[in-house]
Order: C-alpha cells, then structure tokens, then sequence
C-alpha cells in the first residue's frame, strides 16, 4: 500500500510491539464488508469502540484492538478523523475543506 497525506497517520505515542517501533500508520479506505458489525453514525461521531473495531481491518501495519485501545487519545481522534474522511462523498468533501 502506498501511503499518501490522506491516508498517513503520524503517531504522537508510538506503538511498542517488542523490538519494533511503530510511529505511523497508513490507513486505507474499507469496504462495506469491513464495515460490519459498526455503526456509520457511530463511526461519524468517533466513537471509540466504532474507531477501535475499524482501526485493526484497514491499517498498515495492522494493530490489534488492544493496541488501538491503549493510543494516545489524540492518535485516537486522528486516526477517527481519517476514517470519517474516506465515508465521506468526494463532493461533500470538496464542500466542507475547499482546496486553499
């Protein structure tokens, strides 16, 4: 997976996992199939649980729910952030952050 300023997710608390450092993750837009199970207005509303169950299915490198539930809140928001953004239309996008 490419990773672009859309999808990328610089961690301000990186991950441990035993030797490894993980300091940022790219994300990629899920399918519908990836979406069971979570409500998309619970997704909208960052919910923690809805972001926590997402995270794990649509991250490069993959973290496991617990490493999602042990984030740094505001990795968390950012990570929710980015999720709500690939739910929305690119015309609702265009609409809400016009190009500068």
């Amino acid at each position: 997976m490419t990773a672009t300023q859309d999808n990328l997710v610089v961690l301000d608390q990186p991950v441990q996992r035993g030797e490894t450092r993980i300091e940022e993750l790219a994300l990629r837009k899920p399918t519908a199939g990836e979406l069971r199970g979570v409500s998309l207005s619970e997704l909208l509303n960052l919910n923690v649980d809805a972001i926590v169950r997402i995270v794990p299915r649509i991250s490069q490198p993959s973290l496991s729910e617990a490493e999602v539930r042990a984030l740094d809140p505001a990795d968390l928001v950012d990570l929710g952030g980015k999720i709500v953004g690939f739910l929305l239309k690119k015309s609702d996008k265009a609409a809400l952050f016009p190009a500068t």
